[in-house]
């Protein structure tokens, strides 16, 4: 008897999907897509492929909005020769302070779950969207909420809570962090690679469009660049990243001093912060990272800080988390940037000789899964894309049986 697990994952203007089929214990995967460009002005894209990657969908159509973006993907796969579903996974950054399981989402889990939007506001309002959307368009269709957040659940005290006044922290107010399936599926692959070898200190550095990095002790995460909200810890395409608390609030007196009462600034603020900062705000040009170095190729000086940025502020949390850590066995480069990027790797190992980071030039220039590190560097460095898909679907299957 085979299974079809349907997994969605949504961004602020795109929704990400993929079916696997299990069957005997196997999972493989059938098909994948997207829909890019909701809510644009100009032509959307919508794709599906098959395993093979042969295109068996490519249309670009006006995505005026989310509801059109997820009609079309419910549409395409309610025909065959696609299966219909016999259960959803939905990625979700964080699912605030009472929702830290992985779970079937039922009415109430989503209203629980929409109390805390602040915490991911680029990502939950979507997210929950399309849960509400999923179980309208496959009625009967089991669906399980997978966290982000999940694999840093049991965060040491010390990294967990913040430094505020108690009131606070009893609100919620946490270190959740994110990125949390890409992590889960780096373990995963590590331990069943060589479940005798598995590195004791490993940090994992998610580097993408959002880019986070985190210290894992015996395949648990002891700490992590994001905190409430994925803004926190690196640079990243928009986002400010670690920043002294004085500056947002020198923006926020400015904001309120133009704008219509406290909400307003502080949305303004969330605006800028979260969409208009990172490698966006330094560069003006681009928060894409080969495009910026398409313009560092054409001597942009801009573009060169915010490169220059980025790697900086990455270089010291890896030294940081070596600290955390009390040394470093295995640095794992995962992510868009950190999969495809072989610069910024060496841009932030620079220097890290000394800590037992010795890469091996022409092995960094390989793509795809590889060790990068030189022979007889006292740290491993690899390269391994994330299976986040494939986590939530474990996941799903797990709370199935369950």
């Amino acid at each position: 008897m085979t299974l079809p697990v349907l997994v969605l994952n949504s961004g602020s203007s795109s929704i990400k999907f993929s079916v696997y089929e299990t069957a005997n214990g196997e999972v493989a995967k059938l098909l994948e897509g997207a829909v890019d460009g909701i809510g644009s002005s100009a032509l959307g894209k919508f794709w599906i492929q098959g395993a093979d990657g042969v295109k068996l969908v490519d249309e670009t159509p006006a995505i005026p909005d989310l509801e059109t973006g997820f009609a079309l993907v419910a549409g395409a796969l309610a025909q065959p020769p696609f299966p219909q579903p016999a259960a959803i996974g939905h990625r979700m950054v964080c699912g605030g302070p009472t929702v830290t399981e992985n779970q079937r989402i039922t009415p109430e889990l989503i209203e629980e779950m929409e109390r805390y939007t602040a915490f991911a506001p680029l990502h939950t309002p979507t997210a929950i969207f399309i849960m509400r959307r999923a179980a309208e368009l496959f009625p009967g269709v089991p669906n399980f909420v997978c966290l982000d957040s999940y694999f840093h659940r049991n965060l040491p005290e010390v990294t967990r809570q913040l430094p505020i006044p108690e009131p606070y922290a009893a609100m919620g107010v946490r270190r959740f962090g994110a990125h949390g399936l890409s992590y889960e599926s780096i373990v995963s692959h590590l331990q069943r690679e060589n479940p005798e070898r598995f590195p004791s200190r490993l940090i994992v550095a998610h580097l993408g469009n959002g880019a986070s990095i985190s210290a894992i002790r015996g395949g648990r995460g002891v700490d992590t660049s994001m905190g409430l909200t994925p803004t926190g810890g690196l640079i990243s395409g928009s986002r400010t990243g670690d920043i002294d608390p004085g500056v947002l609030l020198f923006l926020l007196r400015g904001l309120a001093a133009r704008l219509p009462g406290t909400v307003a600034a502080a949305d303004e603020l969330e605006k800028i912060v979260s969409k208009q900062s990172g490698l966006l705000g330094v560069s003006g040009l681009t928060n894409d990272m080969r495009s910026l170095r398409a313009a560092i190729g054409e001597g942009n000086a801009a573009a060169r800080l915010a490169v220059d940025e980025f790697c900086y502020v990455l270089r010291k949390f890896i030294g940081a988390y070596t600290a955390v850590l009390g040394g470093l066995d295995m640095l794992v480069f995962t992510g868009g940037i950190g999969e495809n990027d072989a610069a910024t790797r060496a841009e932030a190992c620079a220097g890290l000789e000394d800590m037992g980071i010795i890469l091996d030039l022409a092995r960094n220039a390989s793509r795809g899964e590889a060790t990068i590190s030189a022979d007889g560097s006292p740290v491993t460095v690899r390269v391994i894309p994330p299976a986040e898909d494939l986590m939530i679907v474990g996941h799903v299957l797990r709370l199935m049986r369950n």
